[in-house]
């Protein structure tokens, strides 16, 4: 037994002696091991825990170094080196009563002049800062909330781990609109103490409130699992479930559907401005894309409301007004959404579009002249052209003024069918081309049935006796 007493001192030894030097030579993670072994070989020796937290402290573990250090002292009560750093660490955490307590101790254990000056600076330094946060303690009651931030800010500066005084002013933040600085002080919280529920729960709401459901899920889900008993924060948050699945499924629908899953998503949570907004905004894209102009208007319209220099609004909409036939309207949102949205390529097509057709507006329009809509069928075309032509055929004129006027909007009806129910012509004519304009054709001749047309008139020259086939 004697001999296996030696033998296990002597591999401590052996530890700390291979561990000095490694960590000398930086090499932190093979330094750790052997305080590591040296620990577990002589569970009393108060330097092979000081050099463990040491490495720790290098290794930037100050969570890990605190129980060595409060060993150490344990073990050796008078480790003034050890007492101090431990009151630094404490200090750091926002501990102040537990620091100066340290930086007391180490004043009366006869330290060296180079421990008595940090102890003496870091009391001093504890003193203020406790006056510091009573101070900031009673602006934020008085909510006084962008003098007890700064107070904070100064107590922060020093005591970077305190998760307390993080949580405090991050609800100065909130209460001074600034929830960046809110979300960045709450997830530094949310790391600095174990099991902080309470952080958790106010990132999930920030991010609710923001109209990031997404975020907003994820907070909810570090804390809450399946298994949460009654009463727990996670019992009084289902709304974020709710929300998240109908804005899921409003992801895998058609657009006409989707419509409804939006509308869901403002039934849910009403009183949340942000998601009535990200639903309005959604709701506006599918109507546009479903081709339901004047409802996707009006949506839009909405929503720009609040917030006027939306680009996806705006193009939306100008979209939207495009179906519509309500050029000018179209051509002034995309030249709203361009100066927010430099080299958007949509944009620009779209501002070419929306020019095109208002220029064509001012001429022809072969969907006016028959009375269709742009999304309209060729059987719908060839319907309303039917009906106009029996209408306007000028064998059904005999005063010649009337028979004059009824020629030219007979040419004009055979023009717009001969343009709609050719499918290239009419891709030309959607994207702002005249087939029928001499000037934008060169005299292209166009073929139609039994009949060639040459600027397409469908009564050549001389009297107008002729029959017409209506096909």
């Amino acid at each position: 037994a004697p001999l296996i007493g030696v033998k296990c001192g002597q591999d401590v030894d052996n530890h700390m002696e291979m561990g000095k030097k490694l960590l000398a030579a930086g090499q932190l993670a093979d330094a750790l091991s052997h305080f590591h072994a040296a620990v577990d070989g002589d569970p009393k020796n108060y330097m092979a825990y000081y050099r463990r937290a040491t490495v720790f402290l290098a290794m930037g573990k100050s969570k890990s170094a605190l129980p060595d250090l409060s060993r150490v002292i344990e073990l050796k009560p008078d480790f003034t080196s050890a007492r101090l750093q431990r009151g630094n660490l404490l200090l750091k955490q926002g501990k102040l009563d537990e620091a100066e307590s340290d930086y007391k101790k180490v004043l009366k254990s006869s330290p060296t002049e180079k421990e008595e000056k940090e102890a003496s600076g870091q009391l001093t330094k504890s003193d203020e800062l406790q006056r510091l946060l009573a101070q900031s303690r009673r602006s934020f009651q008085k909510k006084d909330y962008v003098t007890a931030a700064a107070e904070l800010d100064a107590i922060i500066d020093t005591c970077v781990w305190d998760a307390a005084s993080r949580e405090m002013r991050a609800e100065c933040w909130i209460e001074l609109g600034e929830v960046g600085k809110a979300i960045g002080d709450l997830k530094a919280a949310s790391k600095l103490r174990n099991d902080n529920t309470q952080a958790f729960y106010k990132l999930s709401t920030i991010y609710y409130n923001l109209g990031d459901h997404e975020m907003s899920l994820k907070r909810y889900r570090d804390v809450c699992g399946c298994t949460d008993p009654p009463g727990s924060f996670c019992c009084y948050f289902p709304s974020v479930m709710l929300l998240s699945k109908h804005l899921l499924a409003s992801f895998l629908c058609r657009f006409e559907e989707a419509v409804s899953k939006y509308e869901a998503v403002m039934k849910t949570e009403p009183n949340v401005h942000l998601f009535s907004l990200l639903a309005k905004a959604r709701i506006c894209h599918a109507l546009s894309q479903s081709q339901e102009a004047s409802r996707a208007i009006s949506v839009c319209s909405e929503a720009l409301e609040s917030n006027p220099e939306n680009v996806d609004l705006l193009k939306d909409r100008a979209e939207a007004y495009i179906q519509d036939e309500q050029y000018e309207e179209a051509l002034n949102d995309y030249e709203t959404a361009s100066k927010h949205s430099e080299g958007d390529r949509q944009i620009k097509e779209g501002l070419e579009k929306a020019q095109r057709l208002l220029k064509q507006s001012r001429k022809r329009d072969y969907y006016k002249i028959l009375g269709v809509k742009r999304t309209a069928q060729k059987k719908e075309i060839i319907k309303a052209y039917r009906k106009l032509a029996q209408q306007w055929h000028p064998d059904n004129f005999q005063d010649p003024v009337e028979k004059k006027k009824a020629e030219k909007k007979f040419i004009d009806i055979a023009q717009a069918k001969e343009v709609l129910t050719d499918p290239e012509m009419r891709t030309k004519f959607d994207h702002g081309e005249d087939p029928m304009d001499p000037e934008s054709q060169q005299g292209h001749s166009f073929h139609g049935g039994s009949q060639h047309f040459q600027g397409f008139n469908p009564f050549g020259s001389g009297p107008f006796n002729f029959k017409f086939n209506f096909n």
